[in-house]
């Protein structure tokens, strides 16, 4: 059984910076690599994308990610963890093992974490008792069950646990919780027991600071950030975990960034609803229990956290069709920059309110004065020399949308003087997508883990 192993992240989201997990494994020693690929919105576009191929469904960027790091990962023996599969995690490593083939890395074990996904299963959990309300308003299922176009739900650190104990190098998962992505080595390393709800918690607030990848390393820090060196080569949080249930958080000292209590601090906030009680499938991890010190240079430890035993639920996360949408944008330019801005909102309301369409909301912000701060916002309006007019609808009638798209443009000529910035064409109508969180009885649900044999 080791003592202490480094875990280090390599993804905050499907789209964050793709030389991260390539620097994380080659500027220093780490036996783990975290990826978190997933958010609530990015499970229906992944259901999409497998409805038309039936390969598709998980992040693509994976097996490219793959020709670069995994010669090395398996020379150094560093496992790679992800919930990047999304709604097709078999297909996902399938794609790996073609990566492997092609680079002649041999002896290679993928497993798969998957049966989150029960959109086709609605029914039958329905039967069998499971409510799946909506957790925010309590509505019944029943109210969108047809127009779902996902339904996942979220898995704990101890499927991956099962998939590490099988030998896997590489686990991929569907809809898993970030912080188990990072617990899950730990209680595979160090022995911990289901039941220890310290040693729980204590990984799940590891979890939780390197699950946004550069956030705890300096990258959107409201503190003084202006003192951060090389963002251009920002390194992403390591975390190194002590079988005692210590962590310490630091990054390669090669890369750019910080690790301080401040930095930590932040990322331990973000996403949090009760602090003393935030729950996982794993455990409820108490967030003001959590002590923070500086034990060196970008070496922040982690110690006394505390936690009490998981619900009897897991989280679904559900999508559905809620209509359409469209966003248009013109810019003013001074003198009166915030007045013609106005007008023009004033204008395109009027003539869409003449033509009867039907719209659930119309949003408008005017960028460069109030699109962040709203009503706060106490500057010179005389003083602003450019506004961009954003204008958004929803609707639930696509013609009402359309159309919207169609009245923009001709403000440039019938509008206010001194526009500019429409570019692109049109702005088209797009699906709304919702979101439905709602809870399952874990009794309900299992997870499937198995092995996927190299073909």
């Amino acid at each position: 059984m080791k003592e202490k192993i480094r875990i280090a992240s390599g993804q905050g989201f499907w789209g964050d910076l793709i030389d991260a997990p390539v620097n994380q494994v080659m500027h220093g020693q780490i036996d783990y690599l975290v990826m978190d690929y997933l958010a609530e919105v990015t499970m229906s576009i992944l259901q999409k994308q497998k409805n038309k191929n039936p390969e598709l469904g998980y992040a693509r960027d994976i097996p490219e990610l793959m020709k670069r790091i995994l010669p090395e990962c398996k020379q150094k023996g560093i496992k790679i963890i992800t919930n990047g599969g999304g709604v097709n995690p078999v297909s996902c490593a399938k794609a790996c093992y073609k990566v492997a083939k092609e680079l002649g890395v041999k002896g290679l074990k993928i497993a798969v974490v998957h049966g989150d996904n029960i959109l086709d299963s609605i029914d039958s959990l329905l039967q069998q008792g499971a409510q799946l309300n909506n957790m925010e308003s309590g509505e019944p299922i029943a109210a969108v069950k047809e127009k779902l176009l996902s339904a996942n739900v979220y898995f704990g650190a101890f499927p991956i646990v099962e998939a590490l104990r099988k030998g896997a190098d590489i686990v991929i998962t569907g809809r898993t919780t970030d912080t188990g992505l990072t617990l899950a080595p730990m209680i595979y390393e160090f022995g911990w027991k289901e039941s220890d709800w310290n040693l729980m918690a204590a990984g799940t607030v590891a979890g939780h600071i390197l699950e946004c990848g550069a956030q705890a390393t300096g990258g959107n820090f409201l503190g003084d950030w202006e003192s951060i060196e090389n963002f251009e080569d920002i390194g992403f949080p390591i975390a190194e975990a002590f079988s005692t249930g210590e962590v310490v958080i630091t990054k390669h000292e090669t890369l750019g960034g910080i690790v301080t209590v401040e930095t930590v601090s932040e990322q331990l906030l973000y996403e949090i609803g009760d602090p003393k009680n935030y729950i996982t499938p794993d455990c409820v991890a108490d967030f003001t229990s959590i002590h923070l010190t500086q034990a060196g240079e970008n070496r922040v430890e982690i110690s006394g956290v505390k936690g009490t035993p998981a619900t009897p639920f897991y989280k679904v996360s559900c999508s559905y069709d809620d209509g359409y949408s469209a966003v248009g944008t013109l810019t003013y330019s001074w003198p009166k920059a915030l007045a013609k801005a106005k007008k023009a909102d004033s204008i395109l309301r009027g003539r869409l309110r003449n033509l009867g369409l039907q719209f659930d909301e119309i949003r408008t912000e005017f960028v460069g004065y109030n699109a962040c701060h709203g009503p706060l916002v106490k500057v010179d309006e005389e003083a602003l020399s450019e506004i961009m007019l954003r204008v958004a609808v929803r609707s639930h009638d696509r013609n009402s949308v359309e159309r919207f798209g169609r009245e923009l443009a001709p403000l440039i000529l019938t509008g206010p003087p001194s526009v500019t910035g429409f570019a692109g064409g049109r702005p088209k109508a797009s699906d709304v997508v919702a979101y439905w969180p709602a809870l399952i009885e874990k009794s309900l649900v299992k997870p499937l883990v198995e092995i996927i044999e190299q073909v």
